[in-house]
């Protein structure tokens, strides 16, 4: 018997004796292709049962559409492939999608936020940095924050209310930048 792997004809002739109505194609190329399509969908989802589920709707598409696949294109089993990879992607970003929790939305803000913070912070220059860093992340007052870095308590103010005005500004550009996105996607 002619594998799929080693006869191109092989995928041509299938592909028309399904589009003929041969059952007995259907059942040859599950034989040589099932463990593939399953494996694969397997690997994906993480789900036996899913991917049994998946499997079944591969080839009950192949059935109903030999027609899709385009043999000048690839074999029957890349075609197959990319078909379950394809589908088992989008089965699983449906199921996270429907897993993600009540608020997820906020929490996923409040991370790119703060991620915004540190990238803010992290490009001001070297001295509004460290004063901030030293000040916020150490939870010293300006007062301790001066006697560590050898400044004046004015120069410890004047550097905390510089980066923190550039950053209330980086962030104010942020949101608005956002807010335009959002207003011109379609949403209402």
């Amino acid at each position: 018997m002619a594998t799929p792997e080693r006869n191109p004809r092989w995928d041509e002739q299938l592909q028309r004796r399904l589009a003929r109505g041969e059952e007995t194609a259907l059942g040859e190329l599950y034989d040589q292709l099932a463990p593939m399509v399953h494996g694969l969908a397997g690997r994906i989802l993480a789900d036996q049962a899913a991917a049994t589920q998946l499997t079944r709707e591969i080839f009950a598409h192949v059935w109903e559409h030999p027609e899709d696949y385009d043999p000048a294109l690839g074999t029957l089993r890349s075609w197959l492939g990319a078909l379950t990879h394809h589908r088992a992607v989008e089965r699983l970003r449906a199921r996270r999608a429907a897993e993600r929790a009540p608020g997820a939305e906020a929490e996923i803000r409040a991370v790119a936020t703060a991620a915004r913070v540190q990238y803010v912070v992290d490009s001001l220059p070297q001295p509004l940095r460290e004063t901030i860093a030293v000040t916020y992340y150490d939870g010293r007052t300006y007062r301790e924050t001066a006697r560590l870095l050898g400044i004046s308590e004015q120069a410890a103010k004047q550097r905390m209310r510089l980066g923190l005005e550039l950053l209330a500004t980086e962030l104010a550009d942020e949101r608005a930048r956002q807010a335009a996105a959002g207003d011109g996607n379609g949403e209402t």
